[in-house]
């Protein structure tokens, strides 16, 4: 049950005065936490922070006031002018005065009445907003405020700037903000007495209080001790909630899993390649945990085409030798049928049943790989996360491997475990994840790195183009088919946008088809699964020669005859997007280009995108590069998919903080592994304030 103390914070946010249905779809756009299918609440509103202010303590003279300044100036209101009848386009004009000059008050479509009543000829006004000269002339276009001198305490002299959205008033968000903010109870203290000293942290109510109502502009930076305890708060909800997540996946013990080794040698023998040392290493690493009596939970990273399914493939050889099942657990189809087309050969030439497992497998097919799974004959599943549905029963599953983790919440991860007795885990990215990322992602997981490409892999030739040389492209690529080369060319968008003028890929699809005919293929993330692997199987068979995708293809499709990657509008991709597309071409032994093909004029952010993806291939320096550039919400993929899409703590100026909350919460988990204590217990409402509402449920599931 949750505290009752909260309960004003999980009050509906139409629980305020002024939120109705209006109101209420403008705060979900602009509220930080992913309010998914719920309603939005009181608490959510906390968490939509200034980012700057606007300071109107400047007072000069009208003389004095400097071009662009926000400034507030105390004057008399001497005429009013009126636009000529019939010319509403023209301004409302209010001439007021001081000692030093004479200033316009200037109104576009305003009601002159109103304006009468609002400014009355004669009388003592203060007004504020942004100075504007012309000709030597100064003016107040629209001021932010305007009250009678006698009620200068009226006038805000400092107001938080919030992130706002098209129809929201800055005015009406303050307010509503500020309803919530009174309605935030005072909580038991769930940090350190120490630690906070040290950091100088307010408490919790304290620390919101400065933000929403700043004396200064310090006051909403991001290293500001209030900003830092909030920060501290959500990256210690965060690791409490991995640590329990952990502490309950290692507490159902797992056993020993050892073998021959003869089912592992001969997939070693049938391979066409000998491993990297990376890959060496990690296998090795892979075998030491798997051979312990504790559960394994490793995260292997390699960049793309650095070779991880075959690391995995030896892990789950090893499992079969121990007498037990493994299964693949991949995010997408097109991604689950890649693994089992590198997996199968290899395995079923060692002796071993594979079989695939996706949304798509039905009737008595279906039938006959649960059969197999429940009576032990199929050693190897691979699939999506059809794998760990309540109708799938196995008959030892002893290894569970899970890829492109960033797509997975820790829920899933949690189904995972409950299958099987107690399965070791091994999680696979090939989105090369900083340091940081992996605490806050994966809590304090044992790593493994890949960082070798396997050999014989070509370096990829990577350039940038603006679309106005899109013909030369073109015909480039006319010359590449000719060839016998194959060519990626991805779009942003699936079809035409009224709001955005890009090019959609089936736009696109249709123009090259007018200079290559039926070699062009479409593939994207709207068709149905089996369009989508007859695109995929025509491009690999050479059928198609120019494969026209939205980024479906980023994760997972091999196809090693692929030399070109065009990526249209590569500026409104981020980083490690880009670098994921990237990896899809330099699979086979021919040379490849990636072409980033942009529209100008550019912003210093895509800029620097941009030359980081000409200048390296290391998916590592790309990674923090990208941490810096955007911070850590985008970095693993979308917020929806239980990543830390974070509400206050930002990664590039709290990094500091996540090594102490992790060994914080690790410490206290040791001491107190069922928050009972009084420090346990306020904790309780940490989780909860974060939406970590999943992470108690664990303490009583015990």
């Amino acid at each position: 049950m949750r505290p009752s103390l909260l309960d004003p914070l999980y009050a509906p946010a139409t629980s305020l005065e002024g939120v109705g249905p209006k109101v209420l779809a403008l705060l979900e756009r602009v509220v930080p936490a992913d309010v998914g299918e719920r309603d939005l609440r009181v608490g959510d509103l906390l968490f939509v922070l200034p980012h700057s202010l606007i300071d109107r303590r400047s007072r000069p003279e009208i003389a004095g006031a400097a071009q662009g300044a926000i400034v507030t100036l105390e004057v008399t209101i001497d005429r009013h002018q009126p636009p000529p009848r019939g010319k509403g386009n023209q301004p409302y004009r209010v001439f007021a005065f001081d000692e030093t000059g004479e200033i316009a008050l200037t109104f576009f479509h305003a009601k002159g009445n109103w304006l009468e009543k609002s400014l009355p000829v004669g009388e003592r006004f203060l007004v504020s907003g942004r100075m504007e000269w012309f000709n030597g002339r100064p003016s107040m276009v629209h001021p932010d405020h305007m009250v009678p001198a006698d009620r200068a305490e009226d006038l805000p002299l400092v107001e938080p700037v919030y992130p706002l959205t098209a129809g929201l008033s800055p005015r009406v968000l303050r307010r509503i903000l500020a309803q919530a903010l009174g309605r935030t109870p005072s909580l038991p203290e769930w940090l350190d007495a120490e630690l906070m000293r040290r950091h100088s942290f307010p408490d919790f109510r304290a620390a919101l209080g400065r933000l929403h109502e700043p004396g200064d502009a310090l006051d909403v930076s991001l290293d500001n001790p209030a900003r830092r305890r909030l920060a501290y708060d959500e990256l210690l909800a965060g690791q409490v909630s991995l640590a329990l997540v952990r502490s309950r996946i290692r507490r159902l013990s797992g056993r020993p899993l050892k073998g021959d080794g003869s089912l592992v040698a001969r997939i070693r023998a049938a391979l066409p390649y000998s491993l990297t040392g990376s890959q060496e290493k990690a296998v090795a690493e892979i075998e030491a945990d798997l051979a312990r009596p504790e559960r394994m939970l490793r995260l292997l990273q390699g960049d793309v085409g650095a070779g991880k399914t075959v690391v995995a493939l030896l892990a789950m050889a090893r499992a079969a030798e121990a007498g037990g099942q493994a299964a693949l657990m991949a995010p997408t189809e097109i991604l689950a049928r890649q693994h089992f087309a590198t997996i199968a050969p290899l395995a079923e030439g060692a002796g071993l049943t594979v079989r695939i497992l996706t949304g798509r497998e039905k009737g008595r097919e279906r039938a006959e790989i649960l059969a197999g799974l429940a009576d032990g004959s199929i050693h190897f599943v691979v699939g999506t996360h059809a794998l760990f549905q309540d109708t799938v029963a196995y008959r030892n599953l002893v290894l569970a491997i899970v890829d492109e983790q960033h797509r997975f919440g820790v829920h899933q991860r949690l189904s995972i475990t409950a299958k099987g007795d107690a399965p070791d885990m091994l999680v696979m990215t090939a989105t090369p994840i900083p340091r940081t990322l992996v605490l806050t992602a994966f809590g304090d997981m044992d790593v493994s790195r890949l960082t070798e490409k396997p050999a014989g892999r070509q370096p990829i030739q990577t350039v940038t183009l603006p679309t106005e040389r899109l013909d030369e492209l073109v015909a480039r690529i006319g010359r590449a088919v000719d060839e016998g080369q194959k060519i990626y060319w991805i779009c942003p968008l699936v079809e035409e946008s009224e709001d955005v003028g890009l090019m959609s890929a089936e736009d696109r699809a249709k123009s090259l088809r007018k200079h290559f005919g039926p070699l062009v293929g479409l593939v994207h993330g709207r068709m149905k699964g089996a369009e989508k692997d007859e695109a995929m199987r025509a491009f690999k068979a050479g059928e198609t020669r120019v494969l026209v995708a939205t980024t479906v293809i980023e994760v997972g499709v091999d196809i090693p005859d692929a030399t070109i990657m065009v990526i249209e509008h590569a500026e409104r991709f981020g980083l490690a997007q880009l670098h994921q597309l990237r990896g899809r071409v330099g699979r086979g032994d021919k040379a490849s280009t990636c072409v980033l093909l942009y529209e100008g004029p550019l912003g210093e952010t895509a800029k620097r995108r941009l030359s980081v993806m000409r200048e390296t291939e290391d998916g590592f320096v790309i990674s923090e590069e990208d941490l810096k550039l955007r911070g850590e919400g985008e970095l693993l993929g979308t917020r929806q998919s239980g990543t830390p899409g974070f509400l206050v703590a930002r990664l590039e100026a709290h990094g500091d903080l996540l090594e102490i909350a992790r060994d914080d919460a690790r410490l206290l988990l040791d001491r107190d592994p069922e928050l009972a204590s009084e420090r346990g217990k306020a904790l309780r409402l940490l989780l909860y304030l974060f939406g970590r509402d999943e992470a108690v449920r664990l303490l009583r599931a015990g």
